[in-house]
């Protein structure tokens, strides 16, 4: 879809909220310093804003698909403060050992976003804290995957050192505004 929206897809923990294991509790979301404003500055230039994330825990069994919707609300009052709104939340439910259709690297979460809303992958980034978010972007032809140095960003970036595709690692999500917009002028 060359004629289509660029977005910015995030994955939610270690990338826009701290990383603290399986949240499954509102009341613990907090934003990686310097995101809202970040993020606003994306939607600012014209950038749609979609969440993709793993959700292994629900297939563990540590906390329920509701448990996970909270805390997805919770993210998304919190950025809403800096006027910020996602365009959707897309979540894989399942462990790594189960089968699944949406699971990063997995590139499905960015073609259902392509085919829902319009959205032009060549335009797109992907921006997480792990291999598999990168592989994502990858998979899916964005124009840039990114991986941030939070969350598990900085043990996941050495992984990396034979870079597949098109790759930007920067220290926060802080940092993604600058860098996406500087690219699109």
């Amino acid at each position: 879809m060359p004629n289509g929206k660029p977005a910015i897809f995030l994955d939610r923990d270690g990338t826009l909220i701290v990383e603290t294991g399986y949240l499954y509790e509102p009341d613990k979301v907090e934003l990686i310093p310097d995101a809202g404003e970040a993020v606003r500055r994306l939607t600012d230039v014209g950038f749609d804003l979609f969440i993709v994330t793993n959700q292994a825990g629900i297939g563990r069994g540590y906390y329920t698909e509701e448990q996970m919707h909270a805390v997805n609300e919770r993210v998304a009052v919190e950025f809403a403060k800096f006027g910020v709104a996602f365009r959707k939340i897309y979540f894989a439910p399942e462990a790594p050992d189960q089968p699944s259709r949406n699971r990063k690297p997995s590139p499905q979460m960015l073609h259902d976003a392509r085919d829902e809303f319009g959205i032009d992958l060549d335009a797109s980034y992907m921006v997480g804290d792990k291999v598999s978010d990168v592989e994502c972007g990858w998979n899916a032809g964005v124009k840039l995957s990114v991986l941030v140095r939070t969350g598990y960003g900085s043990e996941h970036e050495s992984k990396l050192s034979q870079a597949a595709g098109p790759l930007t690692v920067i220290d926060s999500i802080g940092d993604i505004a600058s860098l996406a917009i500087g690219q699109a002028e």
